[in-house]
């Protein structure tokens, strides 16, 4: 019998040897992915040789098995079926694009991820919003600072707020400084985002912002309500935060 290398106390895949003259077939396995069962070839698995799915079933890597001698991978099982299904067909994925393509990011499953940065929902998510956002310096630890400072003011409150300034160019820099000046005196934080030199729409980056927020799972919503003179109000909007 031949087997593959598998770790100490393991249940190893069995090949079963094909009697004289018949063709050799790939070997049946069954894997448990985070809890879901499939069923499928060595062929399939090692089809992309230069995958990290290859490479976790060579015969030089040691394998984990669950209790019933399955091959197990720790991760969400959920969105294998597509990887495997791309494998075995090469049919494209019609739902839970993003999540397919995380997945198939961590196998580097390649031809399927150049695929799918084709499809709209990655090529407009990662060409177009994100290199949008690129524009903006200290997008990502703005949103981390905002995130902070709303669960800081979160205690016996249904709801917390945050004030932010978008700046869009040094001049708008400069009409806010006064401002700016006089709510880090009263101690009232303010979370601010620019000045950016791409001609960016301020509408945009407020959608970004509040769809990135979201993403994270806090319930929030913005508004244009600033407790600043109207010659600076433009530039100021509060996102409120909703706890229950």
């Amino acid at each position: 019998m031949m087997s593959l290398t598998v770790a100490p106390g393991s249940r190893p895949l069995r090949r079963a040897v094909p009697p004289a003259g018949r063709r050799t077939e790939s070997p049946v396995v069954e894997l448990n992915v985070g809890g879901e069962f499939f069923t499928t070839t060595l062929g399939t698995l090692r089809k992309l040789p230069d995958s990290k799915l290859a490479e976790m079933f060579s015969s030089s890597t040691k394998a984990c098995m669950d209790a019933e001698g399955r091959f197990f991978i720790n991760r969400c099982g959920a969105y294998f079926g597509p990887i495997l299904e791309y494998l075995r067909s090469g049919q494209l994925p019609t739902q839970h694009i993003p999540e397919v393509y995380r997945e198939a990011q961590y196998y580097e499953i390649k031809p399927l991820i150049k695929l799918l940065e084709d499809m709209p929902q990655i090529f407009g998510e990662q060409v177009a919003r994100k290199q949008f956002l690129l524009q903006v310096p200290g997008y990502s630890e703005n949103l981390e600072l905002m995130v902070r400072l709303a669960r800081a003011e979160a205690v016996a409150v249904r709801c917390s707020r945050v004030l932010v300034c978008l700046v869009q160019n040094e001049k708008d820099d400069a009409n806010c400084a006064e401002a700016l000046r006089s709510l880090e005196a009263k101690k009232r934080s303010v979370v601010k985002f620019g000045p950016w030199k791409a001609a960016l729409d301020i509408s945009d980056l407020l959608d970004c912002m509040n769809m990135d927020i979201k993403a994270q799972g806090y319930q929030v919503h913005y508004s244009h309500n600033s407790p600043l003179p109207a010659k600076v109000s433009e530039y100021f909007y509060t996102f409120s935060f909703s706890w229950w």
